[in-house]
C-alpha cells in the first residue's frame, strides 16, 4: 500500500510559477511509475506529466509540454511538478497518481492504470 500527499497549490497569476510535491508513504516509492493528473470543474480528470520508476522516462501531454517540468527523488520518496508560464487554463485540481510496475521505463497516461492517487491540491491561476 502506498499513501500519496500532494502539496505546493495555491494561487498565482498568469505567467508565475509553482512547484507540486507528491510524498509517497508505506512502501519503497522506486518500482512506482508516478503520473500527474489534473481536473478542472465539470470536466474529466486528464493526464499531465508521467515518469517512470526509474527517472528515464518522461511524458507530457502536448498542453504543458515546454512548460512543465516532472521529476523525481527516490531517495526521499518524492516526485515533483514544476509548472512555469501559467495560464488561466491550467487551473484545477492537481492529484499524483502511482503504480507498481516492473517496467522501469514506461509512463501510463491513463486514470485507469493507476492503483494510488492523492487527495488532490488545488492551482488557481489568474488572469
Amino acid at each position: 500500500q502506498v499513501q500519496l500527499v500532494e502539496s505546493g497549490g495555491g494561487l498565482v497569476q498568469a505567467g508565475g510559477s509553482l512547484r507540486l510535491s507528491c510524498a509517497a508513504s508505506g512502501r519503497t516509492f522506486s518500482s512506482y511509475a508516478v503520473g500527474w493528473f489534473r481536473q478542472a470543474p465539470g470536466k474529466e480528470r486528464e493526464f499531465v506529466a508521467g515518469i517512470s520508476w526509474s527517472g528515464g522516462t518522461t511524458y507530457y501531454a502536448d498542453s504543458v509540454k515546454g512548460r512543465f517540468t516532472i521529476s523525481r527523488d527516490n531517495a526521499k520518496n518524492t516526485v515533483s511538478l514544476q509548472m512555469n508560464s501559467l495560464k488561466p487554463e491550467d487551473t484545477a485540481v492537481y492529484y499524483c497518481a502511482a503504480v507498481r510496475t516492473a517496467l522501469g521505463v514506461v509512463v501510463f497516461t491513463r486514470t485507469t492504470r493507476y492503483d494510488y492517487w492523492g487527495q488532490g491540491t488545488q492551482v488557481t491561476v489568474s488572469s
